[in-house]
């Protein structure tokens, strides 16, 4: 009996021996560690990646022609379609720089978009992160901002040599500034901890009184330039009803986001094209 509690002990001992140890450990050494085990992991990530797309493309080659005819009707249609926003586009910035001119307004920040592939999600109820196939090694700066088809995905929060962590909106520790659609008046999202595989959903506060929102007119919650990193106007979610928050000044309310942000598959990173301190424009 005393040899089989022995047994039990041991393994505590050498726990608290290991915890005590690593508190004693300086600082920079546990940063390198970090640092040395993500990329450690990442060529497992990326490999695993590329071999997905690599299936991908040999289970497309086993589609017939007629399939094929079809996909490439619909491919030549939706490039018509975007050669026509393209040209739409371009015709609006040259009247917004025009006016721009004329007014003497200082020109909007610029961006320039990286397309980077979801190697690996990590949900769960505490944080919300996925990791995607760039890092240093295509200039992605921390705090960038995260887009994609839908409007805002998050904000990168650590990159290395290879890969980039993305903090999605659903994630607890997510918080930014924001307003509804036709409304200068900011106000604060923050992400919510989720529960399995439902609907993504947000939260909202510091709302005016005077507005209202229905599930019949669900009002539009887009970023705004109080965001630092992210471009005004992009989609974040849909409020569906508000009430009087805790101080009973301001309204809150959920925010239902876009479904699709269970299942990225690739996203877009905002790089700027005049950097600034990314760190200190975050929300409040």
């Amino acid at each position: 009996m005393a040899k089989f509690r022995l047994d039990r002990i041991k393994p505590l001992v050498a726990l608290a021996a290991f915890l005590a140890a690593w508190w004693i450990v300086p600082a920079t050494v546990k940063s390198f560690l970090k640092v040395s085990f993500a990329e450690f992991q990442a060529p497992a990530w990326v490999a695993t990646s590329y071999l997905d797309d690599l299936e991908g493309f040999w289970a497309r080659r086993s589609h017939s022609k007629v399939e094929l005819i079809e996909a490439g009707r619909e491919v030549a249609r939706a490039k018509s379609l975007y050669q026509f926003n393209a040209q739409r586009k371009e015709t609006l910035e040259n009247e917004i720089s025009r006016l721009e001119a004329i007014l003497n307004l200082p020109s909007r920040r610029e961006f320039r978009y990286e397309v980077a592939r979801v190697v690996r999600r990590d949900l769960n109820a505490w944080w919300q992160h996925i990791i995607v196939r760039k890092g240093k090694d295509y200039q992605i700066p921390e705090g960038a901002a995260v887009v994609f088809a839908g409007g805002v995905v998050g904000r990168v929060v650590e990159v290395n040599a290879f890969t980039s962590r993305v903090e999605l909106i659903t994630s607890p520790n997510f918080r930014m500034a924001a307003n509804f659609e036709g409304d200068e008046r900011p106000v604060i999202y923050q992400g919510l901890a989720q529960g399995g595989f439902g609907q993504p959903i947000g939260t909202v506060r510091d709302a005016p009184q005077d507005v209202v929102a229905s599930r019949q007119a669900p009002l539009r919650l887009v970023s705004t330039r109080l965001g630092g990193t992210f471009p005004p106007g992009l989609m974040i979610g849909r409020v569906p009803w508000l009430e009087p928050g805790s101080t009973g000044i301001f309204q809150a309310g959920k925010v239902e986001l876009d479904p699709r942000l269970l299942s990225l598959n690739e996203v877009a990173v905002l790089i700027p094209l005049y950097p600034i301190d990314l760190e200190t424009t975050d929300a409040p």
